[in-house]
């Protein structure tokens, strides 16, 4: 019988078959498809009608125009890159392995700041449109990173962690 937990070199150990099988999904298809329909989206925005109203934004604004647009476009790019790891892995182009190492996985694991930028209630709503689905797409990779390449396991839960040792401590 083959063992398919591995142990990636920075990483706890991980499920080879459900990995791969992961990446044969339709769920992978659509979040495929869509991150990368989002990314395009947004650079079309930016590049052109983005640009016209940022500049008619106040100096603060433009300021958090700035910001956000680079903060949205770092996101997008490692979900991008996630994404195209991930179909790699699926055609054979690169192992398991080297997909579970740290270069491969998305850096923050931090959900996304809360802190908005001075001047951000004055974007306009197609930014703040793609600011929100940049972030919820991001949230869900940086989900699927943590579920495939960090064992897969449960989140553990402090409380019934607690239950269970009281339980096994009183005998019940």
């Amino acid at each position: 019988m083959t063992d398919t937990n591995r142990t990636s070199p920075q990483r706890g150990t991980y499920d080879a078959k459900r990995v791969a099988d992961f990446a044969r999904s339709e769920v992978f298809e659509r979040t495929f498809k869509e991150g990368m329909a989002l990314v395009e989206e947004t650079a079309a925005y930016l590049d052109g009608p983005g640009r016209a109203a940022s500049k008619r934004l106040s100096r603060a604004a433009a300021l958090a125009y700035a910001g956000e647009s680079m903060r949205l476009t770092t996101r997008l790019m490692q979900v991008a890159s996630w994404l195209l790891v991930q179909r790699a892995v699926r055609d054979g182009e690169i192992g398991l392995e080297e997909a579970a190492s740290e270069k491969y996985r998305l850096i923050s694991r931090e959900p996304q700041p809360a802190t908005p930028f001075a001047g951000s209630a004055e974007l306009p709503e197609a930014l703040r449109t793609l600011i929100g689905r940049g972030a919820a797409i991001y949230e869900r990779v940086r989900r699927l990173d943590e579920t495939m390449y960090e064992g897969g396991e449960e989140a553990t839960n402090p409380v019934s962690d607690q239950l269970a040792k009281l339980q096994q401590a009183f005998g019940r």
